[in-house]
Parts: C-alpha cells; structure tokens; sequence
C-alpha cells in the first residue's frame, strides 16, 4: 500500500446547499441536513458535521459523550441549544464548546430568518498543549500569494 497524502480536499458546497445532505453515525440516526464530513475524510483526532435545520426544526434528542468534547459554530439563522438545565440563544457568529458529560439538544427557532446552519467539531480522549510544540516555522519561505 502506498503513502497516504498528508491533505485531502472535499468540496461540501456553501451553506445554502447543506439542507440536500442525508447522513448520520448509523442508519437510524440519519436525517435531511446532515454531512459526516469525517465519514468522508482521513481524520485521526478530530470529526465534524455540517448541519442545516429548516426553522422551528429540531434535533428530537439530547446527547452527552464520555469522551468527546464538540465545538458548535453557528453560522445563519437562529435557534437555540438546551445544555443540561440551561437554555443559549445562537445564531451566526456564537460559538458553543460542550465538555465532557454535558446533556445536549438544539433546535431551529419557528421564527428563524432561514435556515439555521453549523458546523459540529468533535475531539478529545487527549488534551491538545495550550501552544502546540509540533510545528515549525519557515519564515524564509516565499508566499504564494507575492
């Protein structure tokens, strides 16, 4: 088997498109404006959904992990997301991170300007370093753009 790329590239299309998904972690679980985008790329430590309900729509379920902890960014319409006994409004630009062994639910408000978009970033079992000590700068290297 040859080496695998260090990058892959997936075009999801725009927001406005993200309604036409169907997916889901298994069969059962699988609805309208759903992509597993992770079931679609090579990913080690991370996992993400691009998610897009109609207004007043909602997820029908609360959901907690062990394990993970998600990241929600929200990126149109407005709605809101019940996290154990508490309730957030979110709408473009709020960004929600869930911890381990938080209840979770979500929904589309009725009165939503439009869809209500996000994506859904998953990671955890291990802690990332505050300054990652992996990386390495070239700051000799010409920029592409130039």
């Amino acid at each position: 088997m040859g080496r695998m790329s260090g990058y892959q590239v997936l075009e999801i299309g725009a927001p406005e498109q993200w309604r036409d998904f169907y997916g889901g972690f298994t069969p059962e679980s699988s609805r309208d404006g759903r992509r597993v985008v992770d079931h679609e790329l090579a990913m080690q430590y991370i996992g993400m959904t691009a998610n897009a309900y109609e207004p007043g729509e909602q997820a029908g379920y609360w959901h907690q992990h062990g394990r993970v902890e998600e990241l929600y960014v929200f990126l149109a319409g407005h709605g809101q997301m019940a996290l154990d006994d508490d309730v957030v409004d979110v709408r473009a630009g709020t960004v929600v991170r869930v911890g381990q062994g938080v209840w979770r639910t979500w929904r589309a408000l009725p009165d939503s300007p439009g869809q209500l978009r996000w994506l859904c970033i998953r990671a955890g079992d291990e802690e990332l370093p505050e300054r990652p000590d992996d990386g390495e700068r070239d700051s000799d290297r010409p920029s592409p753009w130039e």
